[in-house]
């Protein structure tokens, strides 16, 4: 599912150059559902966007699916994105002024009927608890229930491959664990790939595969902050 070789990642600051992310080799299989975990500045938020297309690497390798992400042109790797990756972020990134259902039906595939459309939306509503709150904007829902309609919207159409960047960040501790259950059950039962980013090792515990991105990210250890 996931390949990345001989990956390294850098940042300007200051006139100078700031390695941030070096990974020789690192393999991530169909339906794996992992936690990342590691301090601020470790690098974890940029592999998801590696990952996403939204940065490209200096120099190696990224495969995703059999695609090579690292030769896309940018145009492509929107595409890519758009068709093949679940973003959810941790401030939910909805439109205040549409419902929370208007902003899940902005990304329904065009290809789907209408009819086909009103199932799914209809159905994965229910299906995390929103029902009855579908016509909702933003600001009239909990942050939690903000959070379960950002889940539809990047898992709906089922692309292979979820980032998840600390997703329950902003969530109180209870909540927070209600979300991260709903987050892996979802992606166990549609056997969807789940890489999610997490400073709370309590919810890391609850992932399969739990990785700290000293395991991967060669770069010397560095301090949080």
């Amino acid at each position: 599912m996931i390949a990345i070789k001989g990956v390294t990642k850098s940042f300007a600051m200051h006139g100078k150059s700031l390695p941030i992310l070096s990974v020789s080799d690192w393999q991530v299989e169909q339906g794996e559902r992992i936690a990342l975990t590691g301090p601020s500045g470790s690098g974890k938020s940029t592999l998801l966007h590696l990952l996403s297309g939204v940065m490209t690497p200096d120099q190696g390798e990224i495969w995703v699916h059999g695609l090579p992400i690292h030769q896309l042109s940018e145009s492509k790797r929107d595409r890519y994105r758009a068709e093949h990756v679940g973003y959810i972020f941790q401030d939910f990134h909805l439109i205040s002024s549409l419902t929370a259902r208007q902003n899940v039906e902005l990304i329904v595939p065009h290809n789907w009927t209408k009819k086909q459309a009103k199932v799914q939306v209809d159905d994965w509503f229910e299906r995390v608890g929103l029902q009855d709150r579908q016509h909702h904007r933003p600001a009239e829902l909990s942050r939690g229930q903000q959070q379960r309609a950002a889940i539809i919207r990047a898992i709906i159409a089922k692309p292979q491959l979820i980032l998840a960047d600390e997703p329950t960040g902003s969530l109180d501790w209870e909540t927070a664990g209600d979300i991260m259950s709903l987050l892996l059950e979802i992606c166990e039962a549609e056997k969807l790939t789940l890489l999610t980013v997490t400073h709370d090792l309590h919810l890391a515990d609850m992932y399969p595969k739990r990785v700290h991105i000293q395991e991967i990210n060669e770069l010397p250890r560095r301090e949080a902050g």
